[in-house]
C-alpha cells in the first residue's frame, strides 16, 4: 500500500509540453481515476509514477520518499495496460506464476501456487489455468493481466486504460470486479481512462486532466454537481450539461442570443455584481423539464429512447439544449414544448474566463 504524491510536476518531449505544474495526491487505498481526453497527460502522468519517465521538473513521491532516482523495479508498482503483455507460448498458470519466479523475489513452490490459485479463484479463471493464452478472447487475456499484477502483491496498481478494447458488456462487468478487488486487497490504484462513466462509476476520487493540468480534483459527486468550470460540466455527464449563454437581470435568467428567460433562485450563492455580467448557465439535461404552463416554449428536434428514459434535443431559436425525461413522455419531433429548469440546480459560470462562479474567489 502507498501514498501517492507529484509535486509541480512538468514534463516535456523536444517541443511539446505534455504536463505543465501537475500536483497530485492519491491517498493510502485509494482508487484514484485520472480522466482525460486522448493527449490530455494521463498516461505520461501514470508512465512518472511507474518510473519510466523522468519529470523534466518538479517531484515524485511514494510514502512520503522522493523516489526520483529509483528504477521502476525498486518502486514495486504493477502496471495493467490496454494491450495485453502475457507470454503466448505459455498457460495461463505459467503466466501468472512468471511475475513469482523473479530472481529478486525467491518465493517458495507452495507459495507460488497458493497465489496463483486464489488470484484465479478471485478473477474467476480457474478453468483457463492449463489453457495456452493465445487460445482465449480479449476478456480472459485481459483477466490474466491483471492477475498478473495482482499476483505480485505490489504496493501501487497502474493501469492505463484496461479495459477500453472490450466490449461493453464485459467492461460493465469488469468494472465492478475491479473495483471489488481493490476494496478487498485495500490496494492504491492509480486508473487512467477516458470514459466518464468508468471514471464515474469506480473512483473514489476523479482528477481531471486537460492540455497537461490539473483542471479539478474532487469525488465524483462533486465533480459532476459541482464542476469547476464549463470544460469539466462539459465534459463529465452523459449527456453533458447544457452550457447557454445569458446574464442575470433582476434575479431572471436572461438568455442572451434567444431572449428567453428562466427564473433563476441562487441570489445567495452569487452577489449582486454579477447582475447583468456576460455568463453561462449551467443546467444539467435531467434537471430540464417539460410542462404544459412552463416559461419557454421549444420545438423537439431530436429523441433518443434509453429504455428506461428518453433524451430530447430542445430546440429553442437556434439554441440547442437536452432534456432527460421519464420513458412514457409521449413526444414527437417537431412537436412543441414548453420546459422549465430546476433553479436551485443551475450553475453559473463567468463567460470571459468559464470559471465556475462558486469556485471563483
Amino acid at each position: 500500500m502507498a501514498h501517492i504524491q507529484l509535486k509541480n510536476i512538468s514534463k516535456t518531449f523536444g517541443n511539446h509540453t505534455a504536463l505543465t505544474g501537475l500536483n497530485l495526491d492519491i491517498a493510502d487505498g485509494e482508487f484514484f481515476v485520472l480522466l482525460g481526453e486522448t493527449g490530455a497527460g494521463k498516461t505520461t502522468t501514470l508512465r512518472m509514477v511507474a518510473g519510466l519517465e523522468k519529470p523534466s521538473e518538479g517531484q515524485v513521491f511514494i510514502d512520503g520518499v522522493d523516489v526520483a532516482n529509483w528504477g521502476a523495479a525498486e518502486r514495486d508498482v504493477a502496471l495493467v495496460l490496454q494491450q495485453y503483455s502475457l507470454y503466448p507460448r505459455y498457460t495461463v498458470r505459467e503466466n501468472l506464476e512468471f511475475p513469482l519466479k523473479s530472481k529478486i523475489r525467491r518465493i517458495e513452490p507452495d507459495e507460488i501456487k497458493t497465489r496463483v490459485d486464489r488470484v484465479a479463484r478471485t478473477l474467476r479463471i480457474e478453468h483457463l489455468l492449463e489453457r495456452k493464452t493465445d487460445r482465449l478472447s480479449g476478456g480472459e487475456m485481459q483477466r490474466v493481466s491483471i492477475g498478473r499484477a495482482i499476483v505480485r502483491k505490489p504496493r501501487v496498481f497502474l493501469m492505463d486504460e484496461p479495459l477500453s478494447a472490450l466490449d461493453a458488456k464485459l467492461r460493465e462487468a469488469l468494472r465492478t470486479e475491479l473495483k471489488n478487488i481493490q476494496m478487498n486487497l485495500g490496494q492504491t490504484f492509480l486508473f487512467v481512462t477516458h470514459d466518464q462513466i468508468e471514471a464515474m462509476s469506480m473512483g473514489d476520487k476523479v482528477g481531471v486532466l486537460n492540455h497537461g493540468r490539473i483542471v479539478q480534483t474532487g469525488t465524483p459527486y462533486e465533480i459532476y454537481n459541482n464542476p469547476r468550470d464549463t470544460y469539466v460540466a462539459s465534459f463529465v455527464g452523459s449527456p453533458p450539461m447544457n452550457l447557454i449563454d445569458g446574464k442575470l437581470v433582476n434575479g431572471r435568467a436572461v438568455m442572451a442570443p434567444l431572449n428567453f428567460e428562466l427564473p433563476f433562485a441562487g441570489g445567495a450563492k452569487t452577489s449582486g455584481a454579477t447582475d447583468g455580467r456576460p455568463l453561462v448557465f449551467g443546467i444539467r439535461p435531467e434537471d430540464v423539464y417539460l410542462e404544459s404552463g412552463a416559461p419557454v416554449e421549444a420545438r423537439v428536434h431530436d429523441v433518443e429512447n434509453h429504455g428506461v428514459e428518453k433524451i430530447l434535443t430542445l430546440r429553442v431559436g437556434d439554441a440547442m439544449l437536452r432534456a432527460t425525461v421519464p420513458a412514457r413522455t409521449d413526444v414527437e419531433i417537431e412537436q412543441p414544448v414548453r420546459f422549465a429548469w430546476d433553479p436551485d440546480k443551475v450553475v453559473l459560470f463567468d463567460k470571459a474566463s468559464g470559471i465556475s462562479l462558486r469556485h471563483a474567489g
